[in-house]
């Protein structure tokens, strides 16, 4: 039994799946996807907080004020209730386009920092999907479309609300009262397998009873054997308590004065990098091609992330009516095609060497070596932390062709005999399995 401190709920391992799975899926979707707005490089997911603000702080809230002005009259922002209908959502569409990207697990927002819920609660009355326009539990409808795919289902769930009066009130209250309730009537619902907890760094985890909650989940909870919950439990505790340790664009947080990266931490469990395909979680229609990563872009990401030992959650932010944008759903695919041919590399696969020269990444599964190269395989690399050894077995993954190994002054470099893209099945990153 783990008790209610952070030592011994420290101890817990993260369950064995997630640090196998490597690639998943987060979903931003929600009020703030029908205005669709942010400044460039901001959050559109944060437009609520900025819309109405009588004294704007920063030019990027000035911004959100006056396009919400113009727009939409200044309304209130719930006015958004009755224009989120989700009515081109589908459920099953989603998840097939999931399984086809090579996600293996995805975290689903379940509540923002707005306090709108995407599926049936008791506590958000009158702000939540069942009771409001669209008259459906999009959790639930997704979480059932997803069953045989082989993605988990999951969920990222705010801790804290701009507006709830016990927040505003007490947030002990709050979180004893309200947030703890809730959590728990998610969690034995929907059985997720992931808890992607936000919103927490106006707090100690003290204050919300953060160690409590989670001795219930790994104790008594439906779910204390598989749930993967992250380590955004107060403005004390990321990149040091919790379950799996979370970046954000890379960085671990801000909110003790000083910026940490995951190379400032001493890792004992997996960790997860999460970003978007642009820089907004929420669709932000100021956007356009140049500011989304392309497939090569985020395979990179993908592949240095897996190398060090982490994985790679990669949000999309839907339309308001529920559709996924061609754009993301074309670099999904791209993913997933890539993975197709290459995925031995990266799902289930350990850190070979953290140590990599640019363009080049390494993983190593089941007594295999994967040494991972953007150089297109007719040109040389030279792969620096595995020495030369002539009895290698060494095959280029998706390609029938030659390879050719030598000896550069003790260390492997390889090259194959194709000439011709269509020699190897796929584009970007090409792999080597050495065994």
């Amino acid at each position: 039994m783990y008790e209610n401190n952070w030592e011994s709920l420290n101890s817990r391992k993260v369950p064995e799946w997630f640090g196998k799975a490597k690639f998943g899926i987060f979903i931003h979707w929600g009020l703030y996807s029908i205005p669709a707005y942010a400044p460039i490089k901001d959050y559109a997911e944060w437009y609520g907080y900025s819309c109405n603000m009588e004294n704007p702080e920063t030019e990027a809230q000035a911004k959100y004020k006056a396009f919400h002005k113009e727009h939409y009259n200044s309304r209130p922002y719930y006015d958004f209730k009755d224009e989120f209908t989700g009515h081109r959502f589908d459920a099953n569409k989603w998840a097939d386009l999931f399984k086809r990207s090579g996600a293996k697990y995805i975290n689903f927002v379940s509540k923002h920092h707005d306090g709108y819920c995407l599926y049936e609660t008791e506590y958000a009355p009158g702000l939540n999907s069942v009771e409001c326009a669209p008259k459906r539990d999009f959790l639930m409808e997704l979480k059932n479309a997803l069953e045989g795919t082989g993605v988990r289902f999951g969920v990222y769930h705010s801790v804290y609300e701009w507006w709830h009066p016990y927040y505003l009130e007490d947030p002990e209250k709050y979180a004893l009262e309200h947030l703890h309730p809730m959590l728990k009537e998610l969690v034995e619902k929907y059985q997720p397998a992931t808890l992607f907890t936000d919103g927490e760094w106006e707090h100690e985890s003290s204050v919300w009873h953060s160690t409590e909650f989670l001795q219930w989940l790994y104790n008594e909870s439906s779910v204390k054997d598989t749930i993967v919950p992250n380590d955004r439990w107060g403005k004390e505790t990321r990149g040091r308590n919790g379950g799996n340790f979370t970046t954000e664009y890379g960085i671990i947080d801000v909110y003790l004065g000083t910026e940490r990266r995951i190379e400032d931490v001493e890792l004992d469990r997996p960790f997860e990098e999460c970003r978007g395909i642009g820089r907004s979680f929420g669709i932000n229609k100021e956007e356009g091609c140049e500011n989304y990563l392309s497939v090569k872009e985020l395979l990179i990401t993908l592949c240095d992330l897996v190398s060090k030992g982490g994985n790679f959650l990669l949000n999309i932010g839907p339309d308001g009516d529920g559709t996924i944008p061609p754009l993301m759903e074309e670099r999904l695919l791209g993913m997933g095609k890539w993975l197709e041919v290459n995925g031995e590399a990266i799902y289930e696969s350990e850190v070979y060497s953290k140590k990599s020269a640019d363009g080049v990444y390494y993983t190593q599964r089941d007594g295999n070596i994967y040494a991972i190269t953007e150089k297109f395989p007719s040109k040389e690399t030279v792969f620096e932390e595995i020495d030369f050894n002539e009895n290698y077995n060494i095959s280029l993954l998706g390609s029938e062709g030659k390879v050719i190994a030598t000896d550069k002054d003790g260390k492997l470099a390889l090259r194959t005999d194709i000439c011709a893209p269509e020699d190897v099945a796929c584009e970007h990153l090409y792999v080597y399995k050495i065994s």
